[in-house]
């Protein structure tokens, strides 16, 4: 920023299934129902996979539906499942000849298909998986797809897992960017499924992926706490849950459970979604230290995938930008750029050339800035969204202001972090450690504070809030400007939130000493 099976209300009477049999070493995946035609021993694998799914722990799933298979060959709605772990509608993601290898095992025609399924439920969920892998483009399939699934949840009222399969349809017609309106819809669909059913882990995670932003955050804080609850042994639940929680600002609660999901303090961890997540809230902690082990532990975990270097120059970005510690020596790290696309590689320059600026070296600083440049030229195709093709420009805009700064133009500094900030509002609400690493509102603050205009100053970091409540960085400077503004009263209740975050913190933290100040000598009052 910037990703199911109906039945009629007989079959559903008194059906509900937990996952499989309670077995001790049976994964704790959440409750459905989710009856099908299938033998005894293959439900209790294609329930599995169902609830693997609902996690999004798609290889899982995928082992889980082909154990349904062995067990029994003509199972259609295994087949089903399997396609379905191909297809990443939150994400933006479809692998669609993988998924037609899928189905064509089971025959290899549509009719063919649909003929093994015995029942005209299950005919509807085979005829909706052939439209999503079907002709057309992704975007038209997609919608295709939505729409027969929405046309199967009205069929069949009873089935909670056409509702949720549906929501998740609708998740993903933006491609992966976020679309309120359409998210509010998903929302709608399934407020209803986990009334009913609260240890239901597609419902509480569809919530939590619509309300995934800091105006609706609220709404989706009861199925946070449900789903790590629901859902333990899935990773993703436990991560998941974190979006609500960066949301609001909960920062020991997006650490708490990113540990959990990340399998942190057991050894070097690749780079990933949920280790940037925890460096992130490490670094809102002002637990500087932790995150730089943190960052460490990654680095020596790294591998040769480009996602795990794309991830590891952004955690990088994040500890430089947050932790203001511009010559630390993570900034000399070697990270091979190769197949990495614009985006990472834009954060990354950013990031080291901002290091540079801050030091006074000017002529790296400029060298970064170009190579930024060339980046933010790319063509928008190579963003993994779309959204993100705004970010290199932004970041760029951002670099060139600094150094128009530093060289005595601070009317072309500021007119280029107005455009910046500008460009940052028109993107789609964000989820998880920004793209625009350094926000722009933030930055913008920081260099009218600089100006003596704190007045304006203050105006620029209650937006950079609005967007990223109880960012450390941000509620620091609000603190700072209010004070220079004469305004004791933000002063002191924004130095107490700061306070609050930073309960962990390192001890000389900047900016925790003069926080304690002002609440020892009652500046608040």
């Amino acid at each position: 920023m910037p990703r199911c099976l109906t039945a009629t209300a007989a079959l559903l009477a008194g059906a509900v299934v937990t996952a499989w049999p309670l077995r001790a070493q049976a994964p704790r995946l959440g409750t459905i129902t989710f009856p099908t035609s299938g033998p005894p021993e293959a439900q209790a694998a294609f329930l599995r996979g169902v609830l693997y799914l609902h996690s999004f722990e798609y290889g899982d799933a995928g082992e889980a539906f082909r154990d349904a298979q062995r067990l029994a060959p003509g199972f259609a709605m295994a087949y089903w499942g399997e396609a379905l772990t191909y297809s990443h509608p939150v994400w933006g993601e479809q692998n669609r000849d993988a998924a037609r290898a899928v189905l064509a095992r089971l025959a290899p025609a549509p009719d063919g298909r649909r003929a093994k399924a015995p029942t005209a439920r299950e005919q509807g969920y085979l005829e909706a998986v052939e439209i999503l892998y079907g002709e057309g483009s992704k975007a038209e399939r997609d919608t295709a797809y939505a729409a027969a699934m929405a046309a199967l949840a009205a069929r069949y009222p009873d089935d909670a897992e056409a509702k949720v399969f549906h929501a998740v349809a609708l998740l993903g017609l933006n491609q992966g960017v976020r679309d309120i309106p359409t998210y509010m819809r998903a929302a709608a669909v399934v407020e209803e499924v986990f009334r009913d059913n609260p240890q239901h882990p597609g419902a509480a995670h569809f919530l939590i992926h619509s309300y995934d932003d800091p105006i609706h955050a609220p709404l989706g804080l009861r199925a946070a706490r449900a789903y790590a609850r629901t859902a333990p042994d899935a990773p993703h639940a436990q991560h998941m849950t974190t979006h609500i929680f960066l949301a609001l600002g909960m920062w020991d609660d997006v650490v708490s459970q990113n540990e959990i999901a990340s399998g942190h303090g057991h050894g070097a961890t690749a780079p990933g979604h949920y280790t940037a997540w925890l460096e992130y809230g490490y670094l809102q902690q002002g637990r500087l230290a932790e995150a730089k082990r943190h960052l460490e532990q990654a680095r020596a975990g790294l591998g040769s995938a480009p996602t795990a270097r794309a991830y590891l120059m952004a955690m990088r970005a994040h500890f430089l930008i947050n932790s203001e510690r511009w010559d630390d020596p993570v900034r000399e790290w070697t990270v091979d750029a190769a197949g990495v696309g614009p985006g990472p590689q834009s954060i990354d320059a950013f990031a080291l050339g901002l290091a540079a600026a801050r030091r006074g070296a000017r002529a790296e600083a400029e060298r970064w800035l170009a190579q930024l440049t060339e980046r933010a030229r790319a063509p928008a195709g190579q963003a993994r969204y779309s959204a993100n093709a705004q970010v290199p420009g932004i970041l760029e805009r951002e670099l060139r202001a600094l150094l128009k700064l530093q060289a005595g133009a601070p009317d072309e500094a500021l007119a280029l972090l107005r455009e910046a900030a500008a460009l940052e509002d028109a993107l789609p609400l964000e989820f998880g450690p920004p793209d625009v690493v350094k926000p722009s509102h933030e930055l913008l603050g920081e260099v009218l504070l600089g100006l003596g205009r704190p007045t304006e100053a203050q105006r620029e970091f209650q937006a950079a809030l609005r967007l990223a409540p109880k960012r450390a960085l941000a509620l620091l400077g609000l603190a700072r400007a209010a004070a220079a503004a004469g305004d004791r009263k933000t002063t002191g209740r924004t130095y107490a939130t700061l306070r609050e975050v930073w309960h962990r913190a390192d001890a000389g933290i900047p900016g925790l000493a003069e926080a304690a100040q002002f609440a020892e000598t009652g500046g608040g009052r």
